[in-house]
């Protein structure tokens, strides 16, 4: 497996930390992290960058809001006014590291960031990699579990917090051992106090502001491979099945026994999607 090192460069306003590996091969592709507690992009995408890092550059930065990467001195935002600033932020990581294209992989939030980064300037992408993303219209309300993810803080204790944790996943256990390392080192970022009292306030006012209007999607031109857990709870199945209706070079795979983080719990099935498409 490849190996990959953290990194923390000027971007814009503030200071961005990204992982990096694979250097010196071709193609570059930058994975977006969800907009779970304590997500960050190392915790999302470290085994994917070892495996994908032999073939491709990887670069997986803490999208500003989240992880390490620092803050920006106005963070009385908009949900898009964030929205903006992180696709800013992606587009002054590859101009730091001079990458005129690359491909995307967004899983979650991450898919919404990637989509919005195709509407900001659709020259600078390739190929993209949706995961259980946002974008796509819900029927209802959100579901349970992202009340309760989005209401963490009223009670932040670490058995609530596991518990969340262990929604992500169909089945925990195939994180094995690995389960406990992630829930007490998002734990730890969650509990900060700049974190804790920024949180809340980073998830639109209305569901609907997590919707990119058809008028919009049909627009993209880049092929678009949709891949999204039969079993997820946080973005059901049906935002993907929306995504793929109205943009027009997209093919959609559901994932059997799989929640919203198909990159861990289907890891091998992931990694094999993913380079089928990217080659």
């Amino acid at each position: 497996m490849a190996s990959y090192t953290t990194k923390k460069v000027k971007t814009g306003k503030f200071n961005s930390f990204y992982c990096e590996g694979g250097e010196t091969n071709k193609d570059t592709i930058i994975l977006l992290h969800g907009s779970g507690p304590g997500a960050n992009g190392e915790s999302n995408w470290s085994r994917v960058m070892q495996v994908l890092g032999e073939k491709f550059h990887v670069i997986a930065p803490d999208m500003v809001g989240f992880g390490n990467t620092d803050l920006p001195q106005n963070t009385k935002m908009t949900f898009w006014e964030w929205t903006t600033a992180r696709v800013e932020q992606i587009l002054e990581i590859m101009d730091y590291n001079k990458i005129e294209k690359a491909h995307l992989i967004g899983n979650s939030m991450g898919g919404f960031v990637s989509l919005s980064a195709l509407l900001y300037d659709e020259t600078r992408f390739d190929r993209v990699v949706l995961m259980g993303s946002g974008g796509g219209a819900l029927s209802g309300g959100p579901t349970p579990e992202i009340v309760r993810m989005t209401n963490f803080y009223k009670d932040p204790t670490i058995q609530a917090f596991r518990n969340l944790v262990s929604w992500f996943m169909y089945d925990e256990s195939v994180v094995a051992e690995d389960f406990e390392r992630i829930v007490q080192t998002r734990y730890e970022i969650m509990m900060r106090p700049e974190v804790r009292k920024l949180y809340p306030t980073l998830f639109p006012a209305m569901p609907q502001e997590l919707v990119i209007p058809p008028s919009a999607l049909k627009r993209i031109k880049q092929p678009v491979l949709l891949i999204h857990g039969y079993e997820d709870r946080f973005v059901p199945k049906e935002g993907s099945l929306s995504l793929l209706e109205h943009i027009p070079n997209a093919e959609l795979v559901l994932l059997k026994q799989c929640g919203h983080w198909a990159q861990i719990e289907r890891f091998d099935r992931f990694i094999q999607l993913v380079e089928q498409f990217l080659s």
